[in-house]
């Protein structure tokens, strides 16, 4: 197992938000990888929890990485999930059409494997929870 392909995936993976247009219409630079004090005002993005195993096999060494993009809605959010859930399909498409070069290792694949919308935890908000699947070739 290697966890050295990690900060380049979530470099990569930031990126390729950062970078998309489609995205930006829809949440303006409200990306993020480390959460401002306050939370913004209209939806928002926020780089989540990974969880990393190994890939071993006969091909190089190399690592799964199962990692949550979540798409919340901001602080004066009164909606539903609509804007949330048109940014989260924003998200899903730049990741999943994106031409991804990592600094350490080679992403051989890159795949979504499911979403989770659901009230925030004080109910006023709103949610989605994207998780993808990236295997990353280290050899």
């Amino acid at each position: 197992m290697s966890y050295l392909g990690t900060a380049a995936l979530q470099a990569e993976v930031y990126r390729v938000l950062r970078e998309n247009a489609a995205l930006q219409d829809l949440v303006g630079d409200a990306i993020y990888d480390a959460m401002p004090v306050a939370a913004p005002a209209g939806p928002y993005v926020s780089l989540g929890p990974e969880a990393v195993r190994d890939a071993g096999d006969m091909t190089p060494a190399g690592a799964v990485h199962d990692f949550v993009v979540s798409v919340l809605s901001g602080a004066e959010a009164a909606g539903g999930f609509g804007a949330v859930k048109a940014a989260a399909v924003a998200v899903s498409e730049a990741l999943e059409t994106a031409e991804m070069a990592l600094d350490r290792g080679h992403l051989a694949g890159l795949w979504f494997l499911r979403a989770r919308a659901r009230r925030a935890e004080n109910g006023a908000g709103r949610r989605v929870d994207l998780t993808f699947r990236a295997r990353i070739d280290l050899g």
